[in-house]
Formats: C-alpha cells, sequence, structure tokens
C-alpha cells in the first residue's frame, strides 16, 4: 500500500539521532547502570506554585473545550511579558498558543511556507528543524555556522545561499546544541539581509532564560523587523515544563486569522487547566527560572572542567542553554561511531551533533540535566573512555 510523500519529509538524519538515547532511556529505566546525558530534559520539578494552580483548576472544573488561539488573560500575559524584555510594541492580537515551541514552529512553518519554497536554517540546527520545516514541502536549505568559527553566523554563507525561492530565514538563539547567544551586530546583518530580499524571519528563543554570558535580544526587537518575524517560544526550559507543552509564538496580526484556522483543525486548544498554570508561570513564578538558570551555569563549569582531564577532547563552553558540544574528531570520523562506542563502554549516552547539521560532524552533544554527582561521574567515565582510545 503506497503511503504519502509526507512520510519521506519527517525522516531523515534528525530522527535516527534519538536511537541512541532511546537504547539509553530503556536501560534506565530497567534499572540498569546508565547515565542518560542525550537529552535536554531538565531534572528540575516544576515549581509547585505552578502544579498547585493547575490542580486548583482541574479540581474547580477546568476540563472543557479552551479558546482556541488561548485563553485571552495568558495571550495578554504573555504580550506584556515579551513587551517588557525587548520594547516591542505587543498586544493579544499578536500572540497565539500552541503546544510547545515544537508545534508553534510547525504551525508557523505550514503558513509561511509552500511548496517550491527555500527556507535557510542555520546550522547546527534542532533536529526536527529538518522535518518541521519541509512538512509543507518546503526545501530546507542548511547554512553552516562553521565550527572553526566557534559556531557563530557567517552572514557571507547565509547571503551566497539566497536565491529567488527564498522565502524565511529559521534563527535559534541561544541555540541548540552549540549555546551560541547571537550577538546585536550578528541580527542586525540578518535583518538587513532579510529587508532586501523580504523574507520572513522565523526566531526560536527558547533559551531565553537560560542565558550565562551574552545578551538576548530579539530580532523582531531590531527597526522594521517586527513586522515580518514571527518568534516561538514556551516555559518548556525556564520553568522546567517539558511535558506540560505549553508553548506561543508572537508574530504580525496578518498572520492571526490562519493561525486560527489551523488550529481548529489540528490542536482545537490547549488544556485550560494548563493556560491557568501557564499565567501563574508568567506572573508569580516568573522569577522561578533564575535558581535553575544559576545551578545550570554551576553544572555548565564543572562538566567543562572534569572532561579538560581528557586529552585531546576540545570542549566548546557554551554561553547559554544546557548542553555542552564536544570535538570527538581525533578519535572518531563522526559522533555517532563514538556515542555507539561510548554507550557500549560505559553506559553514559550522548547524542551525536552531527544529527544537528553538517558542520557538527564530528562532535557531540552533552546535556548537563542531572545532578552533579551524576555529571561528576559520567565525565569520569568519558574521560577513562577516551584515555582507553589514546
Amino acid at each position: 500500500m503506497k503511503l504519502s510523500g509526507l512520510v519521506e519529509r519527517i525522516s531523515g538524519e534528525g530522527a535516527e539521532a534519538w536511537d541512541i538515547h532511546i537504547t539509553a532511556q530503556r536501560a534506565a529505566n530497567a534499572g540498569e547502570d546508565v547515565i542518560v546525558l542525550s537529552v535536554g530534559d531538565p531534572d528540575f520539578p516544576t515549581p509547585a506554585p505552578i502544579i498547585d494552580c493547575a490542580v486548583q483548576a482541574l479540581q474547580s472544573g477546568d476540563t472543557h473545550y479552551a479558546s482556541v488561539p488561548g485563553r485571552d488573560k495568558l495571550r495578554d500575559t504573555i504580550a506584556a511579558d515579551f513587551q517588557s524584555r525587548t520594547g516591542v510594541s505587543t498586544a493579544r492580537k499578536n500572540v497565539y498558543v500552541f503546544a510547545g515551541t515544537q508545534n508553534a514552529l510547525f504551525s508557523t512553518s505550514l503558513i509561511l511556507l509552500d511548496h517550491g519554497d527555500e527556507v535557510i536554517a542555520l546550522e547546527p540546527m534542532y533536529v526536527s528543524y529538518e522535518a518541521c520545516l519541509q512538512i509543507g514541502g518546503a526545501k530546507l536549505v542548511p547554512v553552516a555556522q562553521p565550527a572553526d568559527n566557534g559556531f557563530r553566523p557567517d552572514i557571507d554563507l547565509i547571503k551566497a545561499a539566497i536565491t529567488e525561492r527564498t522565502k524565511a530565514i529559521v534563527i535559534t538563539t541561544p541555540n541548540n546544541p552549540t549555546g551560541v547567544v547571537m550577538t546585536r551586530d550578528e541580527l542586525t546583518s540578518i535583518a538587513s539581509l532579510a529587508i532586501e530580499h523580504d523574507l520572513w524571519v522565523i526566531s526560536d528563543e527558547v533559551y531565553t532564560d537560560v542565558i550565562f554570558e551574552g545578551e538576548h535580544i530579539s530580532i523582531a526587537a531590531l527597526p522594521d523587523m517586527a513586522k515580518r518575524t514571527v518568534t516561538v517560544n514556551s516555559l518548556s526550559k525556564s520553568h522546567a515544563m517539558t511535558g506540560w507543552r505549553s508553548g506561543w509564538c508572537i508574530a504580525p496580526t496578518s498572520l492571526a486569522q490562519h493561525y486560527d484556522n489551523l488550529a481548529l483543525c489540528m490542536l482545537y486548544g490547549l488544556p485550560g487547566f494548563i493556560q491557568e498554570a501557564s499565567i501563574h508561570a508568567l506572573t508569580d513564578q516568573r522569577d522561578a527560572s533564575l535558581a535553575m538558570r544559576d545551578i545550570y551555569q554551576r553544572r555548565r563549569d564543572l562538566v567543562c572542567s572534569e572532561l579538560a582531564k581528557a586529552r585531546d577532547l576540545p570542549v566548546l563552553k557554551p554561553q547559554a542553554a544546557m548542553y555542552v558540544m564536544v570535538d570527538i574528531r581525533h578519535y572518531f570520523d563522526n559522533g555517532n561511531e563514538f556515542s555507539r562506542a561510548l554507550y557500549n563502554a560505559t553506559g553514559v549516552s550522548v547524542l551525536d551533533a552531527g544529527a544537528f547539521g553538517k558542520s557538527a560532524y564530528g562532535w557531540v552533544r552533552i546535556s548537563f540535566t542531572l545532578s552533579d554527582e551524576k555529571l561528576t561521574e559520567a565525565c569520569r567515565r568519558i574521560v577513562q573512555f577516551v584515555g582507553t582510545l589514546s
């Protein structure tokens, strides 16, 4: 029996990258001696007041259909939060609530990108971008942020990739997997290209609240960019709410009706009790992310310090997010071989960074979302493993 062409567009290296993680997670669930550093799921519990808010909403009967675009109060809260952080004039009509950043990005690609369009995506990029951006038949055009330049944007390469079919540029700042935070100059250069060629910009800013060094600047805040920028974000990383699936996009009002029509046949509204908890997270619990950020920074420094004990294993110290990129090219040709050998020898799972883009071939991504004790033990095993290779 034949299947649709969709199945080809949602497969690829990005989807395959999770094989080693799935194997490790199953082993961990079975009680085996493994340490899972291959996923960015915070080990912190969602703050108790946020959980209490959701429970109270459930107990009060908030279990029926909710407003499809999101409740007015939540959209107002998201708009006010974004405006206070960026200075961009933002109202309820600019905000649409989705089931996480992933769903917001998926929906945005369906609305903006048509069959035959090209969309430039700066890589390394999150592994699901390949499928999300090509879901409607558009062509993904990856543009490297070269490893020898610290995985920072190369404006000349971006400019060279623009064609008459280019419809949008997708950026992620702070970046997953590299932890790079784009500077104002870098964003201004990208904005200039978008304006010159009349392109949309889709900006994934989910790690905004997990910055250690540098300043987060939203590209929508640059002159003439709010009208051509869709910003996606969520509470997943800032408030340890990955499983709540509370995300949103902030976009020009010209897109509002189209988001509404799409959500009617796909999502039909985020559950009300989750929306109530999200309002609480963005108001009374807004600063909960600060304590988590400080712990992540300590863990980052711990991992970088411990891995420095290994020979010929360069580490890129991230400015943000919850991952460390490690160059393993001295020992293996690619990260997939290293990841499998490491797991088989030590029970430590890391992610092949090559799945995030060709510029990350020969690197692996290590998540520091576990306790100091587990991270120290995992690094010890990695250093010992590399020592056997030497």
